[in-house]
């Protein structure tokens, strides 16, 4: 009895989900961990940048049709599921090519870039975009059929053979920012091919594609990329900010105060992908009152849960550091932008559950428009605080700007969706779910304990 809960309790969505992102965050805390002690300051903030980028251009992609494929796949028929994927696989093709497209004429470029990040950027973009296609599709399927252990999978893959790769690595010689490279070219391709074998990405689909399905995913797709990539505008601004005008050295030290924020960030990525079926399930029901609550229990919850761990960075920052960077990077700056950080991620919770409400209530054009002003506030606000204070400090600092804008106007959004909404009282609901969870496990564990007692008089 004790083992079929145990195992019924693993295979709840939510667990797979929160699992497979910090199963993500712990494999990449660790390979952050061996390029730091690997490579030089320099090379480090080299390869940040050049993952930094690449990772963002591929956000244009699977943001576009992430929630659009869970959208208009969940709780469809089985033709139209197939059309829906087939249609997928198109549309990814086809921002692939146009990627690569623009990215060739760059190429005759090349020895005319003298920033290296710029140059692996350039170099390497195509061949990240080509080979990543089968796992984008994917996870698309798995996160719309509700199949988070494949998602898990995936990503374990995915990110556990590159971790293999950079910790074998020093037995092949000289560890070189050109050899991580590779070993992350290498690695992506046999997650990718192991995608397409497993039959998890649903290739055969391909032909079942229509270009009527093609453009509702694109058109339902363009705004909620937005939302996609607000995630990741901090870091690229901040990322080209830092390499351009203070250094990748200096690179490497903000992004590993900013790299321990993942440990905050994971939950808050996993139980978005939850939420957002719950919600547009409501919406879809015309359950306005039912929205609101999903989003103010998501919002209370993460944000108390949050300020634990906002007290430990205050209090162990320094420790995070010498773990993750090791000694050479105790006494910069990095812990102290963690500190900076911590003080934000409780706006975070608020900021991204506010964008998914609005992604679910077909308002994905305000969250699109949003990141447009928020890229603009990001940067004029980098490019103050490095003046100011000429050093990551203001980069840091300056990411508080757009996150403000960013709230106020999914608050104002929402409002005019379900008037009677105040954000405020999603904290007294976030006790409440806490309360009432608390009180659940306890009662289980009693029942529990008294049904052993129990068995063993009768035995």
């Amino acid at each position: 009895m004790q083992l079929s809960l145990l195992i019924k309790k693993f295979k709840n969505i939510h667990f797979l989900s929160l699992m497979s992102t910090g199963g993500t965050v712990a494999i990449n805390m660790l390979i952050t961990a061996v390029l730091y002690r690997s490579l030089p300051f320099a090379d480090n903030g080299t390869w940040i940048f050049y993952q930094t980028t690449v990772l963002f251009i591929d956000t244009f992609r699977t943001g576009l049709l992430n929630t659009a494929f869970v959208k208009f796949y969940s709780g469809t028929s089985k033709e139209r599921g197939e059309e829906v994927i087939g249609s997928t696989w198109f549309l990814a093709s086809a921002i692939t090519v146009l990627f690569v497209v623009l990215n060739l004429p760059a190429l005759y470029f090349l020895p005319q870039i003298k920033n290296e990040g710029l140059c692996l950027f350039v170099e390497f973009l195509s061949i990240n975009l080509i080979i990543t296609i089968p796992n984008i599709v994917s996870l698309c399927i798995a996160q719309g059929a509700l199949q988070f252990d494949r998602v898990l999978y995936i990503r374990l893959i995915n990110n556990g053979l590159f971790l293999v790769f950079v910790v074998l690595l020093p037995f092949f010689g000289e560890v070189t920012l050109l050899k991580v490279v590779y070993a992350n070219l290498v690695a992506v391709l046999i997650a990718n091919l192991i995608s397409l074998v497993a039959g998890w990405s649903e290739i055969g689909l391909f032909n079942k594609k229509t270009f009527a399905c093609v453009r509702e995913l694109f058109h339902f797709g363009k705004y909620t990329v937005g939302t996609s990539i607000s995630a990741n505008l901090f870091k690229v601004t901040d990322t080209f900010m830092i390499n351009f005008l203070l250094g990748p050295a200096a690179l490497s030290i903000y992004n590993l105060g900013q790299k321990l924020i993942e440990i905050v960030e994971f939950p808050l990525r996993s139980l978005t992908v939850t939420a957002m079926p719950q919600m547009s399930a409501a919406y879809n029901q015309n359950e306005k009152s039912e929205v609101i609550y999903l989003m103010k229990k998501y919002v209370g919850v993460l944000t108390l849960l949050l300020i634990p761990a906002f007290l430990f960075a205050f209090l162990f920052s320094d420790y995070a550091i010498l773990f993750v960077g090791g000694k050479e990077y105790v006494g910069t700056e990095a812990a102290n932008v963690f500190r900076i950080f911590m003080t934000f991620a409780l706006l975070f919770p608020l900021d991204r559950f506010l964008a998914v409400g609005l992604d679910v209530i077909h308002k994905p054009e305000i969250n699109f428009y949003k990141v447009l002003i928020m890229l603009v506030i990001n940067l004029v606000a980098d490019y103050i605080g490095v003046y100011i204070l000429g050093n990551v400090y203001g980069i840091a600092i300056a990411s508080l700007f757009p996150t403000l804008f960013a709230v106020a106007v999914g608050y104002f959004a929402i409002r005019k969706y379900y008037m009677p909404y105040q954000f405020w009282n999603a904290y007294s609901v976030g006790l409440d779910e806490i309360k009432s969870q608390t009180i659940k496990i306890f009662r289980r564990r009693s029942e529990s304990v008294s049904n052993n007692e129990f068995m063993g008089r009768t035995n």
